[in-house]
């Protein structure tokens, strides 16, 4: 369970209404599945023990003592199996009746959660057999031991601290206010819910949307487990709907379940974390019970999806909206800086990659927007030591298909020159060679700005932001950078959005062909006519990067942590050598490069990521990352034990 990694489960068993002694054997042998499947916490639907459907037999004594020997007789079966395991079960207390959930463990129940809505309308007549939840929790006698019953109950586990579990039964979820928020504000990371729940036509997909958005309300996780076919089919057909669900995102969902276990692992240290960032999440305590309970400590085996790219949608027409979508705010935000400034130029130093090339494509659709004449976007090609006639064709070709103004400014004679004033050899290919030539291109766009009354572009992306991947006060600087909310691994997607969705056939034709260039500054010789400084070959795959990027900043997670996603995620595409060697890389330019991050210009914020230091990124220039590195060395050694 480290992490905070939970496995957890969801079954609706075999059932035969009125029948405790055929159910319990049911729930009992799920109960050893799951305990061979290393599972922790699992979920049986609402009144499991009896069938929801039993109707007036639920005034019978025949049927609540047997159902009382069958709770018992689970509660001892549990008592070898590291599970927490919840059974709906009919309460009786002080002459009344109560829909209840026991949460079972190590051959003790822990504790009883009441229903508190119980539905009289429609199908449903619960208030017929049953009464709503005591207001304030008691502690009664059952099986000679004291037992908090009521519904404001957490669990509270050891290992993992951050797992903390309450429950709600069927109705609960759906009324206006579920008492799963006000688990949530007491602490609860994980709600689980045994419900009863018929099948109607387009209620699957409703109550899957139901679970999931309650889940992401409250940051939390969510299990939902629901009667199965077994249930009586006099006026209703069950068929056994199963979710799990995290903080919004749907793990594992099931319809016509029946028998099987429904099995996925929840993080509940990233559901803590995003409690606590999230300073409007409010806490009280007020009426509850805490029950501490513990697992055997052992490791989580990861079947989650872990998705490799995740700021890229995979399905296609989702990537294409959201495209779409990101082009729009990045004009929106160009086009209010113009207004604001009563520019109508803009300046863009056009290299023939992707970045200048989205930059570029902003810049028309801003202009467009603002119906300004194309001509006043300058796209400036500056060629120097290690530019091919490839990239530059590209970036001629592209500005003529957008009928913006195209000019090229050979930096050649100017770096040769300040490189004989700074005495740097033409033949010391060092920083200082790189360096020098951004600086210079940077330069001309600054000047021709200014001359034009213009606003320079920034090109750089989010990824390179991230690793410092820019030559300070070169291209690291702008007057607005578009680019800087985009990660790298969106940009290409962006550009082959354009390509794919413009009528000028000249534009897509030469979008494509920078699709197919591979990313580089060209600031050393090219050899052969052909790029000779490919970017990923220095820094490493930028997919990876990306990947560390989100779960670093965006989640906050341990490099151990990403370490351990990251091998699961690119199984079969990098070996754990290559991950650990460009996670460290990213690790070490992360803090080094922070400085550079102190004070970019401004841009628009697009994802839940921005590394502004005026939005939502504030760190120190001189923070060591010794922790963070050692974390990941801890990992990686406990990997290749």
């Amino acid at each position: 369970m480290r992490h905070g990694f939970v496995k957890v489960a969801s079954a609706s068993p075999s059932l035969k209404v009125g029948n405790p002694d055929f159910n319990k054997e049911r729930i009992i042998l799920l109960m050893k599945e799951a305990e061979e499947k290393k599972v922790k916490v699992l979920v049986f639907p609402e009144l499991s023990i009896t069938g929801y459907t039993s109707g007036d037999l639920f005034f019978q004594n025949a049927l609540l003592q047997s159902s009382e020997k069958a709770l018992l007789d689970i509660v001892e079966a549990s008592e070898s199996l590291d599970l927490l395991a919840f059974v709906g079960y009919p309460l009786k207390y002080n002459g009344k009746l109560y829909n209840t959930l026991a949460a079972i463990h190590h051959g003790s129940v822990l504790a009883f959660f009441a229903k508190r809505n119980l539905p009289t309308y429609g199908e449903f007549y619960e208030e017929r057999w049953f009464t709503p939840s005591v207001r304030e929790n008691l502690l009664i006698d059952f099986n000679g031991e004291d037992v908090v019953f009521g519904s404001k109950i957490i669990l509270t586990s050891t290992i993992p601290s951050s797992l903390k579990i309450s429950a709600e039964i069927c109705e609960d979820l759906w009324v206006p206010d579920p008492p799963s928020t006000h688990h949530a504000i007491a602490g609860a990371t994980l709600i689980v819910n045994a419900s009863a729940s018929d099948e109607l036509i387009g209620k699957s997909e409703y109550r899957r949307d139901l679970v999931s958005g309650q889940s992401a309300r409250i940051n939390g996780a969510y299990i939902y487990s629901d009667a199965s076919e077994g249930e009586s089919t006099t006026d209703m057909v069950f068929t056994g709907s199963n979710v799990i669900a995290e903080n919004g995102t749907v793990l594992k969902a099931v319809d016509y379940s029946l028998d099987e276990l429904i099995i996925s692992e929840i993080d509940t240290d990233r559901l803590e974390r995003e409690r606590y960032v999230r300073n409007t999440f409010p806490i009280s305590e007020e009426g509850y019970s805490y029950i501490s309970f513990s697992f055997r400590e052992e490791e989580t085996l990861l079947t989650r999806a872990i998705d490799p790219h995740p700021f890229v949608p995979e399905n296609a027409e989702k990537r294409n909206e959201r495209c779409n979508k990101i082009l729009t705010l990045q004009a929106m935000g160009l086009k209010k800086r113009l207004q604001h400034t009563h520019a109508k130029k803009v300046v863009v130093g056009l290299s023939g990659g992707l970045d200048s090339t989205l930059a570029l494509l902003v810049a028309v659709k801003a202009f467009d927007m603002l119906s300004l004449d194309r001509k006043g976007i300058i796209a400036i090609t500056m060629p120097c030591f290690g530019t091919t006639k490839r990239t530059r064709s590209n970036a001629e070709l592209l500005a003529l298909s957008l009928e913006v103004d195209f000019r090229t400014v050979d930096i050649s004679e100017s770096v040769k020159s300040h490189f004989r004033d700074i005495g740097q050899s033409l033949e010391d290919y060092s920083v200082t060679y790189e360096n020098g030539q951004a600086r210079e291109r940077t330069q001309v766009l600054m000047d021709v700005a200014n001359k034009e009354g213009a606003l320079v572009i920034g090109t750089g992306d989010l990824s390179e932001l991230a690793l410092g991947w820019a030559t300070y006060n070169g291209d690291h600087m702008s007057m607005y950078g578009v680019n800087g909310g985009v990660p790298k691994t969106l940009v290409r997607y962006l550009v082959r959005f354009m390509a794919e969705t413009t009528d000028n056939e000249e534009e897509s034709k030469v979008l494509f062909d920078i699709l197919a260039t591979p990313v580089s500054p060209e600031l050393l010789p090219a050899k052969n006519g052909e790029i000779s400084q490919v970017t990923e070959d220095l820094v490493g795959p930028y997919e990876l990067h990306d990947f560390f990027l989100y779960h670093v900043v965006r989640l906050s997670f341990s490099p151990g942590k990403v370490y351990r996603l990251a091998l699961h995620a690119f199984d079969k595409v990098y070996d754990e050598d290559t991950i650990y060697k460009w996670l460290r890389t990213f690790i070490r330019r992360f803090f080094n490069q922070q400085f550079k991050r102190s004070c970019l210009p401004d841009g628009p914020k697009i994802g839940t990521i921005t590394l502004s230091p005026r939005s939502d990124w504030r760190m120190p220039s001189d923070a060591d990352s010794q922790i963070w590195l050692d974390d990941l060395d801890k990992e990686y050694k406990l990997h290749r034990k």
